[in-house]
């Protein structure tokens, strides 16, 4: 039988031993994905293909999931009972929600033997773009292995099929399948060329400078802000999403499971739902980030069902206000127009916006969601209508006076521990968005969206 270890070792082919501990090595291999994930594969449309990977799903970008045909070898551990046919893990909503059962989900589990090793693998193959990545190496010679070559990916190919003509005859032959159904292969010697650049850019991103150089000051709105500190703060946000995401991964493919204790499910769907919740405000902070870093720039906006984003979003939301203790009311008015926004982007961020709401209310509390109109605006209001509950942006408090703006993007409270997207940060994001934001004392947090006329059916612009 061929081993993983074996795929690795002829990856590893003609490349010079590699310097680095496994942390470093580690850190280039998520930074490859991510380089992958948002740089490379979005722009390959429409985007079909195959993956494999070891011993965890490489790919976590939901969309990139539907899109791929893949299969995993995973630890028996982590599969569970590898008896069983069908998925490995479930698929994933763009919201972030689990697929209904009965799914089939976008890849298959495959059999990790011992002799595998459990260093990561992944092998990509589309009709424009083909490469195998994979960390090896001894301790303190780590290295991540990055290969486009023609040969390499052929001859790696044909391990794999060695590898599951043994152990997995149908999975060979839907690969066979599948490969052969993508049509002639052309690699764009443009990625590749692109691809390390990209990596290195991304990599110089994640750490902060050690050099003795100062900090390069930008003018943003007409603030000095430190573009070092922000471009920290994008990297610390992308470390922190990718291990939950990793995380959330796994607890789903343990909820595929129909052998759990109720107590056990329970406990890992509030995992899940903690995970989520973190990945997506990381994400809006990077975000914040982003738009702090790059000038003022005009974005296509386009009608969008404000009403039922909310709507959609409301038993999410009971269960994430139910995880704290809170209950949730809703109230939309009846027959409201579109709004001209971004969906793709706005969901996130009201979700984010639910999130820095509720981060400061008691036990008991009920939060009023209200969408209604006002004039050429549709005025979404967040409240608590508890009289004995305390909000921030309702009455101050003598813990409020100790929070400050950590920079131009996020507020800290060390008394209370809650850190979140500063006022400016939160008007910018939605102001991005085609909204308004506005926090008042007694008011709650209110944001007014444009509404789209009738000569807006092709999108707006907003600066």
């Amino acid at each position: 039988m061929v081993s993983l270890a074996a795929l690795r070792v002829r990856l590893a082919q003609g490349v010079p031993a590699g310097h680095s501990d496994d942390d470093t090595a580690r850190r280039q291999w998520w930074a490859a994905l991510a380089t992958l994930q948002d740089d490379f594969l979005p722009s390959l449309q429409p985007l079909r293909g195959v993956w494999l990977a070891s011993p965890l799903p490489a790919l976590y970008e939901p969309e990139l999931l539907e899109a791929l045909q893949g299969w995993v070898w995973a630890p028996a551990q982590i599969a569970g009972d590898l008896s069983r046919t069908g998925p490995l893990l479930p698929g994933v909503s763009p919201a972030g929600r689990a697929d209904a059962p009965g799914r089939t989900g976008p890849y298959e589990r495959l059999v990790l033997e011992p002799a595998d090793g459990t260093d990561p693998l992944l092998v990509l193959i589309t009709p424009k773009l083909q490469l195998a990545m994979a960390l090896e190496g001894p301790p303190q010679q780590r290295q991540l292995l990055l290969r486009f070559d023609p040969t390499t990916l052929s001859e790696t190919l044909a391990l794999v099929d060695q590898r599951l003509r043994t152990t997995a005859p149908e999975a060979a032959l839907r690969l066979r399948q599948a490969l052969q159904a993508l049509g002639p292969l052309r690699s764009e010697e443009s990625m590749a060329l692109q691809f390390w650049p990209r990596l290195a850019e991304r990599l110089a991103a994640m750490a902060p400078s050690l050099t003795l150089q100062p900090l390069v000051q930008d003018r943003v709105d007409g603030r000095s802000e430190s573009s070092g500190e922000l471009a920290l703060l994008e990297a610390l946000t992308h470390e922190v999403r990718t291990p939950l995401a990793t995380i959330r991964t796994l607890i789903r493919s343990l909820l595929r499971r129909t052998d759990l204790p109720a107590v056990v499910r329970q406990r890992l769907e509030q995992i899940d739902g903690e995970c989520s919740e973190q990945i997506d405000r990381f994400g809006l902070i990077f975000h914040a980030a982003e738009l702090q870093r790059q000038p003022p720039s005009r974005q296509t906006l386009a009608r969008t069902d404000l009403a039922q984003l909310l709507q959609g979003f409301e038993e999410l939301w009971q269960r994430q206000l139910g995880r704290r203790g809170l209950k949730l009311q809703l109230e939309i008015s009846a027959h409201l127009p579109p709004v001209l926004s971004d969906p793709s982007r706005l969901e996130t961020m009201l979700g984010g916006l639910v999130d820095r709401f509720i981060r400061s209310l008691p036990s008991g509390s009920t939060v009023l969601i209200r969408l209604q109109p006002a004039g050429s605006r549709l005025k979404l209001q967040l409240r608590c209508t508890d009289a004995s509950a305390r909000d921030v942006s309702q009455s101050p408090s003598p813990d409020d006076g100790a929070a400050a703006d950590v920079g131009p993007v996020l507020r800290w409270n060390p008394l209370t521990g809650s850190l979140q997207l500063s006022r400016q940060a939160t008007q910018r994001l939605f102001h991005s968005l085609g909204g308004r934001f506005t926090e008042r004392a007694g008011q709650g947090l209110t944001v007014f969206f444009p509404v789209a006329g009738l000569s807006s059916d092709t999108g707006g612009d907003v600066c």
